[in-house]
């Protein structure tokens, strides 16, 4: 028999990801499993690029926050909330455990799984859900979620994570027989203290560009941008690559040789996606969120503490040297 299932997990763009290995394990381990995913409107591909998926519901709960009660969010608001108590689901899981998400779980029919009290990011989260689960805290978010959906329906996973990506992959061999090899390089982050020494990117390019690598740089708003293009200036083999949608940009870097990113949600997409990925972390921590993938991920630095230089030129060594 069908189990119809509802997950819960809206934002952002690197815990989503985080949440594909989940998805996997439950289509492994609940037989005839009809998935449905809700999801915040500008991260809505992302569930969408796994098979088990079944149907991505879309919140634009980002959007709507700046005008909460005008007449038009209020009737997008009511029709979600119409869709979603139309719909019957056996079990809805709440991989995120916070209020906001808590607010969309209450919308949905069906036995409402989530994290107990001293599991959840927010408390007060836990008291809305029928079942309760314990997850101890300070453990990678892949294995938290893998953990929380094992607990949920019964079922010890095991084995690699498995983020379903591997569509990606097909596509991205064909790629790389018509393009020169190339990096991708995300120097940006939404915060200035996240963000690593010029002269120590310089670097970085200095000993890809030896290596015969062309240099494509990711950036989002202008400011980005500016900054992209000046760490580049002068370089002949690097370009800022223009806005694209994820799913291009996850086609990109399925096809690069590499990666070198601060710690960002594309990143973590990179090193999901199997390939060579080294991340800096400066304001952040590895601890609970680590480079996971397939390939060879180097999680370094950590909250206050960046990393060296050539504690990062001997990552890149190594993820080149993985062929």
């Amino acid at each position: 028999m069908t189990k119809k299932i509802l997950i819960v997990r809206t934002s952002s763009l690197g815990d989503l990801v985080h949440m594909l290995p989940a998805i996997s394990d439950i289509a492994r381990h609940v037989p005839d499993a009809r998935i449905d995913w809700l999801a915040e409107d500008s991260f809505a591909q992302i569930p969408s690029w796994h098979p088990a998926v079944n149907e991505v519901i879309r919140v634009a709960h980002r959007r709507w926050r700046r005008n909460w009660w005008s007449t038009e969010v209020r009737r997008e608001r009511n029709a979600l909330e119409q869709d979603l108590r139309a719909r019957q689901y056996d079990i809805v899981l709440d991989m995120q455990a916070l209020m906001k998400s808590v607010w969309l779980v209450r919308m949905a029919t069906g036995v409402k799984h989530g994290l107990d009290w001293k599991s959840a990011r927010e408390p007060l989260a836990s008291l809305f859900y029928d079942v309760k689960h314990r997850v101890e805290f300070w453990q990678p978010a892949v294995t938290r979620q893998r953990l929380l959906a094992g607990a949920t329906f019964g079922y010890q996973y095991g084995g690699d994570p498995d983020f379903g990506l591997q569509a990606f992959e097909t596509e991205a061999r064909v790629l790389r027989m018509h393009e020169d090899p190339y990096a991708v390089i995300m120097p940006s982050a939404s915060r200035d203290d996240k963000l690593w020494p010029e002269q120590d990117w310089q670097a970085v390019f200095d000993v890809l560009t030896e290596q015969g690598l062309q240099l494509k740089l990711l950036a989002g708003n202008k400011g980005e941008v500016a900054r992209a293009e000046a760490l580049i200036a002068h370089r002949s083999n690097a370009i800022v690559l223009p806005r694209m949608d994820l799913t291009e940009v996850a086609r990109c870097l399925a096809a690069a040789r590499l990666m070198v990113g601060l710690d960002s949600g594309l990143t973590h997409l990179c090193a999901a996606l199997g390939r060579p990925t080294v991340g800096i972390y400066k304001a952040s921590t590895p601890v609970r969120t680590p480079l996971v993938g397939s390939g060879f991920t180097a999680s370094l630095g950590d909250r206050g503490q960046s990393p060296s230089r050539d504690v990062v030129l001997a990552a890149v060594a190594q993820a080149l040297a993985t062929g």
